[in-house]
């Protein structure tokens, strides 16, 4: 199984690394990119350097490499997921410009009916978003906003993002034990 794995520059790159790390550990073939945005991100909210994140990846691709193999549809991946997705991401892959390679890898998924997940981050949202992000989903993507549950009883933001990097391996179909789900949690 292949996935490519992009992360913008956009608030909560915790979502994508923390995607990016159980990937590594099972038998997923990871084609990683990250925004200039994302690597200053990366340096304002974790304890991680751009480095580390990046051996943890198959493959690396700097966001102007349009010669990667997923830029073309030939090139066959299961899923592409973007943790966090930025506004401009966004709006790149809702008009269909392409102006990097997570644009371009969307747009692939999209046209060849492959499985597409948004994370967007970004609160609150402008009408200018929504259409966006409704756009997209009715091209076929998952919209999954970075809105973790509750009803587990999270005491930490390591489960809370456990909880979302769950929700997007559900989505992929691949199993997992990151969350407590609904109905296997205790209500008295």
């Amino acid at each position: 199984m292949e996935v490519i794995i992009a992360i913008s520059g956009a608030s909560g790159v915790q979502y994508g690394i923390r995607l990016l790390e159980i990937l590594s550990n099972r038998d997923v073939i990871t084609h990683l990119i990250i925004t200039a945005s994302a690597k200053k991100i990366i340096h304002i909210e974790t304890k991680r350097t751009v480095a580390e994140i990046e051996a943890m990846a198959s493959f690396v691709y700097d966001e102007k490499d349009f010669t990667a193999p997923f830029a073309s549809g030939s090139h066959r991946t299961a899923a592409m997921v973007i943790a966090p997705c930025s506004m401009r991401t966004v709006g790149s892959i809702a008009t269909g410009s392409a102006n990097n390679l997570i644009g371009r890898a969307a747009d692939v998924c999209l046209k060849e009916g492959r499985t597409l997940i948004l994370m967007p981050r970004e609160t609150p949202l402008s009408r200018i978003h929504l259409e966006n992000l409704l756009r997209i989903q009715e091209a076929g993507a998952v919209i999954l906003p970075a809105c973790p549950g509750f009803y587990s009883n999270p005491t930490t933001i390591e489960e809370l993002i456990d909880f979302m990097a769950g929700r997007v391996l559900d989505l992929m179909g691949m199993d997992n034990d990151l969350y407590g789900r609904w109905g296997n949690v205790t209500l008295e």
